[in-house]
């Protein structure tokens, strides 16, 4: 039996990019703007109870107070209970868990999330993201998101046989996907070649292999199932979700060849929603690295292990595929904010359900949407939502 006792009833982001023009709370209220504009029949801000905030910016800017305490006041809610959520690349996809259980508990009804992230105002140089992936002073030195990640490319190919091309395919789907959203950073088709083209940045990862750095906000605001007429006659259900953590160091991993974190995460949403990978109309899973995405769908149970990359290069993921995976264009075009991305990956599989995603809509048969976020210190925590429109 699903859970559904918990729908969202709104959603909306803004465009992501580099995004200097606009401060924290511009791009938060600008989201928020966006959600409340998408409500079907409408919702008076001050119907909300309480928000949560999903963003990195304590561990990235070093900035603890920001968040929690200014993001209502931008938004309008100023007097309403707001916490902060931090929790590595699924900040937003937890800060969604957490609300939703909120909504459940019955402790307030009405509940906005935010995830807003600025990642371009400082460089990489000046620390951004070493901040995010610190850890032990010896273990972990020199070691970049890249770093961490390009072991599991290279196992990949020599248990599988996956190759470069396979890896630059899932960057080209992402890419072609990217020009149908308007919300995405890159919106530029590309090509195989020019993956294969593109710099070096840790074997065997090229440029067009990584996401980029960028800011953006997303907005989604959840209330009970019981309610979700009163703003809605499509309302989107919260059917289950699940997190797991895994070691964050690479010399204690059981396997490079999977995540650990996701495939626990995803056995708990499947078991608490009553479904499986089967009945997944579509899927937003975090491609930071074009490996990534190969790892996600075998742990999520969409393929075989080992059959990521035949399965992406041959087009089973892409929008008419069997299981299309990333119709926003994924981290890798629309962009990694990393408060905001979980978020933006919630309000893709909202409007997918919908189906009012335009020309990147995607055929929905059984009516469910699962999103993924994996990261941390080596891929040390992963979140998996699962959504549907069915009312069971």
């Amino acid at each position: 039996m699903s859970w559904n006792k918990v729908a969202v009833v709104g959603a909306g982001l803004i465009k992501f990019g580099e995004l200097f023009e606009q401060s924290y709370e511009q791009m938060a209220a600008g989201a928020f703007e966006a959600a409340l504009a998408n409500v079907d029949k409408g919702l008076d801000r001050r119907s909300i109870d309480a928000a949560i905030v999903a963003t990195q910016r304590g561990t990235l800017w070093g900035q603890e107070g920001i968040g929690g305490n200014t993001v209502p006041s931008a938004l309008g809610l100023s007097g309403i209970p707001c916490t902060r959520v931090e929790n590595a690349c699924p900040t937003g996809s937890d800060a969604f868990r957490i609300a939703a259980m909120v909504v459940a508990s019955g402790v307030h009804d009405v509940v906005l999330v935010v995830g807003v992230e600025k990642m371009r105002d400082k460089s990489a140089q000046e620390g951004l993201l070493a901040r995010a992936a610190s850890g032990h002073p010896l273990y972990n030195r020199g070691e970049t998101a890249p770093v961490l990640f390009a072991p599991f490319a290279t196992r990949h190919m020599h248990e599988f046989g996956t190759t470069p091309e396979m890896l630059a395919s899932v960057a080209v789907k992402n890419h072609h996907n990217g020009c149908l959203d308007p919300y995405a950073h890159f919106q530029n088709e590309i090509t195989v070649d020019q993956v294969l083209a593109s710099a070096p940045v840790c074997r065997p990862l090229r440029l067009l292999d990584c996401c980029p750095q960028t800011d953006g906000a997303a907005a989604v605001i959840l209330t009970t199932a019981a309610r979700a007429h009163e703003f809605t006659d499509k309302p989107v259900y919260v059917a289950g979700f699940g997190v797991a953590t895994d070691h964050p160091y690479l010399h204690e991993k059981s396997t490079f060849v999977g995540l650990p974190a996701t495939t626990a995460a995803a056995e708990r949403a499947y078991a608490m929603a009553g479904v499986g990978p089967g009945n997944m109309d579509m899927a937003e899973v975090h491609d930071c690295f074009t490996i990534t995405e190969i790892l996600d769908i075998e742990d999520l149970g969409f393929v075989d292990k080992g059959k990521g990359g035949p399965a992406s290069i041959e087009g089973e993921t892409a929008l008419d595929g069997r299981i299309p995976v990333n119709p926003s264009g994924g981290l890798l075009a629309k962009g990694h904010p990393i408060g905001a991305t979980g978020v933006a990956q919630l309000t893709e599989c909202w409007w997918q359900l919908r189906e009012e995603a335009g020309e990147r809509q995607v055929a929905i048969r059984q009516g469910y949407a699962l999103q993924h976020n994996v990261g941390g210190r080596g891929s040390g925590v992963a979140v998996v939502n699962i959504l549907t429109r069915n009312r069971t």
